[in-house]
This record gives C-alpha cells, structure tokens and sequence, in this order.
C-alpha cells in the first residue's frame, strides 16, 4: 500500500523551495502527500496575486493536496519584527489545522519538515507527531537559533535560550535529522549527541543544460560574471560592490545579476551611485526555466555569503551551487569554508574567503585575462552534478530514510 506523507513547510509553491520538488516526485512515485503550508508571500512580502486570507487556502500542487494556514507577510524590507509576526502567525495558525482537521484524518506514515527559518515552522509536525505517534524527519537547511540571534538581530537571553531549547526538542523529536551541509553535523551536535539520527541529504537541481532555450535580454558582450538567485541581505551584496569597483576599470569584465530579493532595489540604487551601470546589469527576477538561458551566457557562476563570525554560514552551501553546477560552470566564490572546501575538493573553481575584497577583485581580475582552467572547472562540475546532486538520485534517498 502507497504511503502516506504530510509536508511541513511554511513556504511552498508558487515559492520556488526545494519543498516542492519532494511533493510532486513523492506523488509520481505513489505516495499520498498533503502540504501544510502558509499563504505564498516570499521574497517579495507581500501576499502573492490571487492567494489571500479567503482565497485559495486548499488546492492541489500537481497531485499532493495543499493546506494552507495564514500568516502575517514578512512585508518588503522586513525586520526583526515583521519576521517574528510572520514566524509566530504561521505556528499558532498551523496549530489550528492540526487539531481541528489533521489529526481527525488518515494516520500518515511520516512527516517531513522542510526546516528551513524559521525553525517554529516544525511546531505542527510536532504536535501532530505527538498526537498521532507519527515518525518525524526535519531536513535542516538552516541552523537554529544562530540564524536569527547572531544575524536577523539580537533578541534577548531569554529568548536566546527559549529559540535554543525548542531547536532542541526539534532534534529530539525527529526520528532522522537530514542536513544539506556537512559542517552541519557539529552544529547540530554541539548541545546534544544526535549523531545516530544525522543522514548527509544535500540540496539538487533539475539538469539545466537539459532545459529549452527561453528568450532573454541580450547581455553585454565581455567576461560575464554571473550570480543567480535570491538576492538577500545574507549574500554580502555590500562587498560584492566593491569587488565591482575594483574590477571596473578591466572594460572586458560585466557582472551580471539574475533574481529577485529585498536586496534587489538596494543594489540597483549602488550600482548607480557608484557609476557601475556600464560592467553590470541587473536583470531581475525570470522563472527558473530560463535559467538555463542566462547560465549559458556566463563564463563563470559567482556565490557569496556575508562576512560574519557566525559557524552556521561558514559552514552553509547554498542551494545555487548545484544548481552552477548542474549548468557546468566554473564557480568563483566569496564566501565560508563549506562551499570553498567542497569547491577546491571537487577542482571545480576557486573562492576566497567572505569579505575578502581585494582578494576577489585579484582573482576576477586575473580569470578574465587568463583562462586555461575554466573548462576543466566546468566539467569538474557536471560530472559531480550528474554522479552526486540530481533530482531522482536525491529523491530515491529520502525513500530510503523515510523507510528505515
């Protein structure tokens, strides 16, 4: 008999998360999977056209039955205190669909969170899990609580020590704790011996050299450093300026960025005051199928991650990497040891460390005037791609783990 899962996960589609990948391949693959989510308002803040406190709470995401709990938006620019009202509105709400409705439905055989922030996001999997005795499995993509303590803002000790706790009880509770980072497994140890619990589980992408080709903008002719993603304010867009007033005075270099953010109007209004409009362009955001369009205009993929003490983002790799990888692009980075000593392990680029300025200008500087090694990074990078990060690969391990 097909199993029965339940998502958590506070965003989802028309999101672009990775929670909506294991939705729809888990149904292709004869499960019955329902969602408990929220109302889409990510990146932008704001509710999404056509979903609202009256519209389209229930409705059907490629075969998996979706339920969504209202939330307050982040709002546009959000701060420590719009996130919490979201973070918070999200959990209470949520509670109400477990109680009054999911927990008078079919026993379900597991339950996976999506863990991405906030980690109050697993809370109905909890009480759910609890009631019905029902196997959770928390896929960590961000670590708690050093995500908001140490970088969305600076709350309290009590409050420290509350978000800790419950990360805590999160763990304990989970029957398998899946993490998308190797450096991962330290943090998540540090306060508890999990380690019999802990499973590799890192992020994949669909094949983008295997897309069609979509009409896009025409870039300026040059070397096109290219940075694809969500533009936030995690991603040290302030350094990344400066790389880019160091290397403008080279006219054969053009920086190239592709989607959305609340860091979007932040950089196009730095850009432009720093007479850089002439080495960059600012695309914005496009569906993910013509990324493939604008990967092929790039002659290396750029990453980055702001400059902190924070072990979380230091040991963080971004799910835009796979996704360079999946297009076969050499990676250039600025950014914490996670990804640079995956990079440098699988020869597929090279990085220096965050808030490493002069260095990245240096090492841009000298890519777009010497290139023997491009290629080889390029293909380092889909080989490992293929053998390692592809969608059905990392699906069929999430059966295996949920049926252990």
């Amino acid at each position: 008999m097909p199993k029965r899962v339940l998502i958590v996960a506070q965003n989802f589609y028309p999101e672009f998360f990775k929670s909506n990948d294991i939705a729809s391949e888990l149904v292709k693959r004869g499960y019955f999977v329902d969602v408990l989510t929220g109302i889409p308002n990510y990146p932008e803040g704001e509710f999404y056209d056509g979903y609202g406190i009256f519209s389209r709470r229930r409705e059907e995401y490629k075969g998996a039955k979706v339920y969504r709990a209202f939330q307050i938006p982040r709002g546009k620019r959000p701060g420590a205190v719009r996130l919490s009202l979201n973070y918070l509105s999200w959990a209470f709400c949520s509670t109400f669909w477990i109680l009054f409705y999911f927990v008078f439905k079919h026993r379900y055989d597991a339950i996976i969170v999506h863990q991405t922030s906030p980690i109050t996001q697993a809370w109905p999997a909890l009480l759910l899990g609890a009631l019905r005795r029902t196997p959770i499995y928390t896929w960590v993509l961000d670590i708690w609580p050093d995500s908001v303590t140490g970088f969305l803002c600076k709350p309290s000790r009590v409050i420290e020590a509350t978000l800790g706790w419950f990360t805590n009880v999160v763990y304990r509770r989970s029957k398998r704790i899946l993490i998308s980072s190797p450096g991962f497994r330290a943090l998540v140890n540090r306060d508890g011996d999990y380690d019999n619990k802990i499973v590799d589980f890192p992020n994949w992408c669909d094949d983008i050299l295997a897309m069609p080709t979509k009409e896009i903008p025409t870039l300026a002719k040059g070397f096109r450093v290219m940075m694809a993603g969500n533009m936030s304010d995690a991603t040290g867009l302030e350094d990344v300026v400066e790389v880019m007033k160091r290397t403008a005075h080279n006219p054969n270099i053009v920086w190239v960025f592709v989607g959305g953010g609340n860091r979007v109007e932040w950089l196009k209004q730095r850009v432009k005051e720093e007479n850089l409009e002439r080495c960059c362009a600012i695309v914005g955001r496009y569906p993910f199928d013509y990324m493939a369009s604008f990967y092929r205009e790039a002659d290396v993929m750029f990453i980055s991650l702001k400059q902190t003490n924070l072990p979380h983002l230091e040991a963080t790799i971004p799910a835009r990497l796979q996704s360079y990888m999946s297009a076969g692009k050499p990676i250039v980075g600025m950014i914490g040891s996670g990804v640079s000593l995956f990079v440098k392990t699988i020869d597929c680029g090279i990085c220096v460390p965050s808030g490493d300025i002069e260095g990245c200008a240096s090492m841009i500087l000298g890519l777009a005037e010497n290139r023997p090694n491009l290629e080889r990074w390029g293909n380092n990078a889909r080989n490992y791609y293929i053998n390692h990060f592809t969608k059905s690969q990392s699906i069929s391990n999430l059966e295996e783990i949920i049926a252990d």
